[in-house]
Formats: structure tokens, C-alpha cells, sequence
């Protein structure tokens, strides 16, 4: 199956359902999933192009150097309710928030060439004659042109059938984006090939520029060709040098074959790079690259088999498992070379270089579930990251492609890279573990000098002295970016996390003082609680609390309040339940926080009017936010405080918020972070303290779930989570079992998962005792003493 697109009138009546609270409504066009289907006809790569979901329809391979994918004019890429293809591009982020990619937009047309804007010469299209699938997407152009995508790992391979003409023309738009283009170069090199160099620059904001090099061979020869510099075409040019719109057109004769296909391959190196991967990974048909490409998709998709669950609950599970393996992507070229955030070359001698880090969303869900079912992918982006610091001197924060951009704040490369090592990725002679300590050492005791692009932990000194990192309010910006400043106190919170982990990572290396430490630093949060609100508060310079005393009103939190951060301490609860005047206290505040009672009566409902306000309404709220970063831990909290059953009511209703239509995305997909949150949560396991080892547990979505493991790292090869019987009515765990025996704790260790075969589950419609014994919590990581 592949995901055809049917009315536009039915995504409409889907999308006013779902606002109504029919959290599961599904176009009735599409038909029920036979049994023992293909894994991939379960993945509907629409699920999130519209409201704000920022996915993309288009083709990619798993952790692909390339996204070939439609732009619709939204600032993301694709958006669902558009119906104007403006060109198909190479570059794509699943779930980023402001405008980043779409490099090299390749549109095919008839007639003259005339317009150089891709708003102006746009194709209209209807989603009655749109598809995709993993690999894959075709959609037919009422200009009566089809276009269909597919890919590698480095190219782009792009099939296009014209009518009848003597002038068939595809469009090579080198100078638009969706990001900034400061220049480009384009060169016709003969009658089958087009050369590009294109310089672009921003994500949110300006950042440092870097270079996209591409070359695009046609199967066939073009009759003639030209370029465009601004709004002037030069038929017969074979160059074109710009800082505006530049670009090149090749014209085919397709009255007799009417069918054109091309392969553009990309490097982040030079063109020389460019070329090697075409040569490395093209000269196939666009069908033989298509085969390979749901090859590699079905086989990904297979390490995870989930059995029970309706058809809706199926697809959009496997579509968020798809969703989770489109990132980190491959940085480096065929034969190893990539460009450092140095702007050097550099060889990956060992490992594949990985690129494009959207640490502060995918720390905390994203890396975990790739650790576990992606362990030898997962290793070598931890390695790439350590060679970031070592090639340019400083780790990053939001990296992308060659550049820094400094989006979002706190330490999220601190838990990136301590949950590598706790899952075991860093083992081996080289070394890993001990360079990955010795870049986070000099992170968290350090700020970046002013001439490097990071920003590091930037009020890192003011918290080392302080105990907080200060909110200093419309403090101009040393560097492009987000500053810490601005956000104080989400800042301290996350630079205290960070703390904990790499305090724990200080131990296991045999750094004591380091640890000890590191682990008294991690309870820097408690200098933010204001016992005359029971809630943290940003402090500024002085030390004196700042904004207002509201904890839904708050000031100094990125994208959240005091009520969404209070639950940001994953290395102490049991110290947060105490400052908050115990676990009562705790339990009565996350009721009101989950707004439980109503939850209770219905859960699809609550999470739609209640917790979900808009994609990106982020402040002034007292509820739970399921669309964004700093809450995804929040349900869980409920194993520290004595009653895990809630942690199902609350987790089983946000599942609800994901749909298999265009708008069943929580928000921005943030490179597959929100996808990985459904995936772990449906499955039961999920990590309750990122950057460590603890894998909170809650009852799956399914009755039974097989994973297959690497052996490499865990010895038993496959682990099978179940639950007979689970289902909305019966979720209530009443007893586990780890391979046979009895389990009574609503956590498990990396080291326990390693090793087992079987985690079992006993459900009934009413909450149990199970896990609420003394010593059932995920434990504190606390000084010593």
C-alpha cells in the first residue's frame, strides 16, 4: 500500500472530527490492513504535514544524507492544507520549527521558460492524485506532468512523465530555500549534467553560512538548455554566478519517449564529493532504486512487531517508528571525508559522520530508542558528536549540517552523550568514553571563547559561582541563537540534569572528585524553588527572584511555565516531593497539573481541550503540554510518588493525540522526538532519566510487542514486551514478570533489559498495589551522604 491522498473535503471533515474530540477519526477511504501486510504499508508519511506537525512527505532512506520531498510554500517544506507545489528539494528536517533545507527546489514544466520565482511558476496540484510511502512519493501535476521520488543515502532520483512535447523542461532552482541563500553557482557541464554550489545561511535566525554541493545526470541527453541570474534567462548559458535567484533549465523532447529520469547527488564537502556519490550510489533505475529503498524500510521497521491494537493504533505507531529513523543524518561522503565545524575536511575513519543535532528535543526520548533498536547507527552519531568538539573545539547545542545555529538553550549534549555511554555505545579501544568525558568536563566547567560559534553552557559561569544561571531580561545576544540568559531558569534546571548525568558518567570513570562534584551541582535546582509559591522562579543577577509570582504566568522558562518545569528533575524527585511538602502534596499538584479527574472521564477529550491549546502555545498554561519538549517526562512521574497507575491514564490519553491524519502530530515532530515518545510509550519502557540508565515502565498499547536487538550489544538478540488482554478498558498493570519471574519495580535498568528475554505483564480494569512499594521508584542519583 502506499498513502493515497483522497478528497480534500475528507481531511477537512477528519481535522473537525478531531477538534470535536474524535481523537481517532480516519478517512474512510482508507481500507482496514490485512494481516501479515508489509510493515511499510503501515506508514503513512502524511501523519503531521498539517497544523504545525512540520513533517514531510517525501522520499528518504533511513538516517539519509537526502530528504526528496515536495515544497508547498510553508516555511518547514510541505503544508497538507497547500495545494501549489513550488519544487521537490533535497533537504529535509522532520518537525523543525522555523524554515531550514529545501536546497535545490527541481521542478518539471512545459512551454517557455519564463518565471525564476518558484512562487510564481508553481504547479497546482490535487491530493486525489498525491502517494507516498517509506522511499517513495508521486504525485500527478495538473499541468498533466507526474512526478515520482525516490532515494539513497547521498542522491535523489527523480522520474518524471510529460505530455507529448517538444518542451519539456525541468527547472534546477539553485537560489531558493527554505532557509536564506547567500550565493550560488550553477554550471551545465554537457547534455546530460548540471553542477551546483549553493551557500545558505539560518534557522530561525542568520547563522554561519555553509555550502550544499550537488550534481544532477540525466538518463538521456536535454535538446537545449540555459540559466537564469535574477529574473533574466539566458537560453544557451552554461553558467550562472548569484547572491539572488540563480538557476539552470534543461529541455527534452518527449514526443515520442515521454519519460525523464535524473539523480542528484549532494555532498556537504565539495563537488569532487558530489560526483563520488553519484558514481557511488547512482547509474540504477528509478525502480531499482525504489526496490532498495522500501527494502531498507521494511527491514528497519522489522526490528519492531507489535501484535493486537486496531488498524488506526498499527499505523500510526509504525508511522512514528518511521518517523524516528529519518534522523540524525549521514554527513560524511562515500569515501569518508565530510566538512568540520571547523569548515575543515576531515576523514571518518571507522565510523560514518552524522549530522543535523536537535539535542535539546531528541535527549530525551529520540537517542534512547535509537540506542536501543539502532545501537551501531546510534554509536557513531555519539562519535560524531565527540568529533565536533574535536575538530572545532566546543560541542554543539543545535547543529546544523557544518554550523552551529545555538537554537534552544540549557546542556542537552550533556544527556545525548551520557546516555551513549550508559547504553553501552562508547565501549572499545579507541577511547570514546574518556574523550566524550573530557569534551562534556570542559563544557560544563567552561564557556565557549568568543571566537568559537558555540555558545555552550553561556551563563555557566554566574551558575558555577551562584548555584543558577541568572534571567537577565532583554540582554543583547553575544552570537546568533538563543541565550540562556533569556531563560534562566530552565537553564539552571538543565545545566543541573546535565550535572547529574555526567556526575554519574564521573563515576564509572573513576573521577571521584569530578563526580562528587558534578552531583552536588545537580541540586543547583532547589536555589530556584520559592517556598512562598511552592514553585521554582527565575532569579536574576542580584540573586533576587524575577517575573511574576504566577507559576502559569512565569518568566525565565523556554517554551513553558514553572507548572510544566517543576517536573524537570529526573535526578532527584524524591528531593522535589519533599520541597513541595511531600507526596500527597505531590500527587494532589500532578492531578491538578493532568487535570486528572477529567482525564478520568475522558481521557481523548481532556487531552485535546484541556492539555492542547495550539502547536505552539507554550506559555501561560498550568496544564500539561504533550505537544512539546520540557513535559514528555511528566507522566512518569507519577512511579515516583506512589501511584504508577496514573502514569497510564495519563500516557494512554496522549496517545490519543496521535492520529494517522494530516494533523495526528503533537506539535512539531522536533527530528523524530515526538515520534519516539509514542513509539517507547506504546511499547511500556520509557526513559525517566535521559542521560542515564533507568527505563521507566507502563502498560503497553499492545499485547505483545517483539523486538529484535543487535546481539553486539544485547546478548540475547530480541526482548518481548506483553500484555494480554491490554486494552483501553483493561490497563492497569497487576503484576509483572521479568523472564518468568516476578517484578515489582516500575523501572529497569539498561542492564536488565540487556539481558532479558521476556518482560511480561499481568492487566485488569482497576489499579493495583503493584509498584507502589518504598523501593518500587526509579532511584535518586544524590551526593553521597
Amino acid at each position: 500500500m502506499r498513502w493515497t491522498q483522497r478528497l480534500r473535503g475528507a481531511g477537512v471533515a477528519v481535522a473537525t472530527a478531531m477538534l470535536l474530540g474524535s481523537s481517532l477519526a480516519v478517512p474512510a477511504a482508507r481500507a482496514a490492513v490485512p494481516p501479515g501486510s508489509a510493515l511499510t504499508d503501515l506508514v503513512n508519511p502524511f501523519i503531521g504535514t498539517e497544523n504545525e506537525g512540520n513533517t514531510y512527505p517525501g522520499a528518504a532512506v533511513p538516517f539519509g544524507m537526502v530528504q526528496f520531498s515536495p515544497d508547498t510554500g510553508h516555511n518547514a517544506g510541505y503544508d497538507y492544507s497547500q495545494n501549489h507545489i513550488r519544487g521537490f528539494s533535497l533537504v529535509h528536517l522532520s518537525g523543525v520549527g522555523c524554515g531550514l533545507g529545501g536546497d535545490l527546489p527541481v521542478l518539471p514544466t512545459t512551454g517557455d521558460v519564463t518565471e525564476t520565482d518558484y512562487a510564481q511558476y508553481e504547479a497546482e496540484f490535487s491530493h486525489d492524485n498525491e502517494q507516498a510511502g517509506p522511499g517513495s512519493y508521486r504525485v500527478g501535476l495538473k499541468t498533466g506532468i507526474e512526478a515520482e521520488l525516490t532515494a539513497t543515502a547521498r542522491t535523489g532520483v527523480q522520474r518524471y512523465t510529460f505530455p507529448a512535447t517538444d518542451k519539456a523542461n525541468v527547472l534546477l532552482n539553485a537560489g531558493q530555500s527554505l532557509h536564506r541563500t547567500v550565493s550560488t553557482k550553477v554550471e551545465i557541464l554537457d547534455n546530460r549534467t548540471v553542477r551546483t554550489a549553493i551557500t545558505g545561511s539560518g534557522f530561525c535566525q542568520d547563522t554561519k553560512p555553509y555550502t550544499v554541493y550537488t550534481v544532477t545526470r540525466f538518463d538521456r541527453p536535454f535538446i537545449t538548455s540555459g540559466t537564469w541570474n535574477g529574473d533574466t534567462v539566458t537560453e544557451g548559458s552554461k553558467e550562472s554566478v548569484s547572491t539572488g535567484r540563480g538557476g539552470a533549465f534543461v529541455r527534452f523532447d518527449t514526443t515520442k519517449d515521454r519519460t525523464v529520469e535524473a539523480t542528484t547527488a549532494l555532498s556537504y564537502v565539495d563537488a569532487r564529493g558530489a560526483a563520488l556519490n553519484l558514481r557511488s550510489e547512482g547509474g540504477r533505475s528509478f525502480d531499482s532504486v525504489r526496490r532498495a529503498a522500501h527494502r531498507a524500510w521494511e527491514d528497519r521497521l522489522g526490528a519492531v512487531r507489535a501484535q493486537g491494537g486496531g488498524d488506526t493504533l498499527r499505523r500510526t505507531f509504525y508511522s512514528s517508528l518511521y518517523r524516528s529513523f529519518l534522523a540524525p543524518n549521514i554527513g560524511s561522503d562515500a569515501d569518508g571525508r565530510y566538512t568540520g565545524w571547523d569548515q575543515r575536511i576531515h576523514r571518518a575513519q571507522g565510523f560514518t559522520y552524522y549530522q543535523n543535532w536537535s539535542l535539546w528535543d531528541t535527549y530525551r526520548t529520540q537517542s534512547q530508542l535509537l540506542a536501543l533498536l539502532a545501537p551501531r547507527e546510534a554509536r557513531d552519531m555519539a562519535i560524531s558528536v565527540i568529533k565536533i568538539d574535536e575538530d572545532s573545539g566546543w560541542l554543539p547545542k543545535w547543529g546544523y549540517g557544518t554550523v552551529e545555529t545555538n537554537i534552544m538553550t540549557g546542556d542537552p549534549v550533556t544527556p545525548f552523550l551520557t546516555n551513549a555511554y550508559q547504553q553501552g555505545l562508547l565501549k572499545g579501544p579507541e577511547g570514546y568514553a574518556e574523550r566524550a568525558y573530557r569534551a562534556l568536563k570542559k563544557n560544563a566547567d567552561g564557556v565557549p571563547p568568543a571566537d568559537s560559534p558555540a555558545v555552550g553552557r553561556e551563563a555557566g559561569k554566574e551558575y558555577i559561582a551562584n548555584g543558577f544561571a541568572p534571567y537577565v531580561k532583554d540582554r543583547p545576544h553575544a552570537k546568533p541563537g538563543d541565550s540562556d540568559y533569556d531563560h534562566g531558569a530552565s537553564a539552571t534546571l538543565e545545566y543541573a540534569l546535565s550535572d547529574a548525568m555526567l556526575g554519574a558518567m564521573a563515576r564509572d570513570l573513576g573521577h571521584g572528585a569530578d563526580a562528587a562534584r558534578y552531583t552536588a551541582r545537580s541540586q543547583n535546582y532547589r536555589k530556584l524553588y520559592d517556598s512562598s509559591t511552592g514553585f521554582f522562579r527565575a532569579r536574576d543577577a542580584s540573586g533576587a527572584f524575577a517575573g511574576p509570582a504566577d507559576p502559569a504566568l512565569s518568566e525565565g522558562f523556554h517554551e513553558g511555565t514553572a507548572w510544566q518545569y517543576q517536573w524537570l528533575v529526573p535526578q532527584d524527585l524524591p528531593g522535589m516531593v519533599d520541597l513541595i511538602g511531600g507526596t500527597q502534596a505531590a500527587n494532589d499538584r500532578l492531578d491538578s497539573f493532568f487535570a486528572y479527574d477529567r482525564l478520568l472521564k475522558d481521557p481523548a477529550k481532556t487531552a485535546r481541550e484541556v492539555w492542547v491549546n495550539g502547536p505552539y502555545a507554550y506559555y501561560n498554561a498550568d496544564k500539561y503540554n504533550p505537544q512539546n519538549e520540557p513535559d514528555l517526562i511528566a507522566p512518569y512521574t507519577y512511579l515516583s510518588t506512589g501511584q504508577p497507575w496514573k502514569t497510564t491514564d495519563v500516557v494512554h490519553a496522549a496517545l490519543t493525540l496521535f492520529t494517522d491524519a494530516p494533523t495526528g502530530m503533537t506539535g512539531n515532530d522536533d527530528l523524530g522526538t515526538m515520534s519516539a515518545w509514542n513509539v517507547l510509550s506504546s511499547i511500556g519502557i520509557f526513559p525517566v532519566q535521559p542521560g542515564y540508565d533507568t527505563w521507566g515502565l507502563s502498560t503497553p498499547v499492545f499485547e505483545r510487542v517483539d523486538l529484535k536487538l543487535d546481539r553486539r550489544y544485547y546478548p540475547r538478540g530480541a526482548l518481548t514486551v506483553s500484555a494480554p488482554g491490554s486494552s483501553d478498558h483493561a490497563r492497569y498493570i497487576r503484576a509483572a514478570r521479568v523472564d518468568g519471574s516476578s517484578y515489582g519495580r516500575t523501572y529497569l535498568t539498561t542492564e536488565s533489559l540487556r539481558h532479558a528475554r521476556s518482560l511480561s505483564f499481568t492487566v485488569g480494569a482497576e489499579p493495583s498495589a503493584w509498584g507502589t512499594s518504598a523501593d518500587a521508584a526509579p532511584p535518586a542519583l544524590r551526593p553521597a551522604g
